[in-house]
């Protein structure tokens, strides 16, 4: 068994606000830490809607399960954390239609602040390698 323990951001995604990378993997096992709606190609968040900011946190997902070895249709939980549950029916048509048929298991949470004040949510998952 792999024991040991790779952590990475690719070049493609946004970069992390402090001292981590995004993706942590042990053998088959990936985790993806808290990730904001950010565009990787500006900087800044990709929209000032919820709907928005989660379509581009899963895309940036996509691209860090692909540097990891994965993809979207192996990821086995995702927690979602937002800054308001009034926002929860937009976030999720939007989290619908990029995930599509698969559905991992999820958790939501309302929370107190997130990074940035026009963030509406941030996410993080644990999936699986493609093998």
């Amino acid at each position: 068994m792999n024991t040991r323990v790779e952590t990475l951001t690719p070049p493609d995604t946004p970069q992390p606000i402090g001292p981590y990378n995004h993706i942590a993997r042990v053998g088959e096992q990936i985790w993806i830490g808290g990730t904001a709606g950010v565009d990787p190609a500006t900087g800044r968040l990709a929209g000032d809607d919820v709907a928005a900011q989660t379509r581009q946190i899963l895309q940036s997902f996509a691209v860090m399960l692909a540097a990891a070895g994965s993809d979207l249709q192996h990821v086995v939980h995702i927690n979602v954390f937002l800054a308001s549950m009034s926002d929860f029916d937009a976030m999720n048509a939007a989290y619908a239609e990029v995930m599509g048929s698969h559905l991992p298991a999820r958790t939501v949470f309302a929370v107190g602040a997130l990074p940035g004040p026009a963030v509406r949510l941030t996410m993080n998952l644990t999936a699986v390698t493609r093998t």
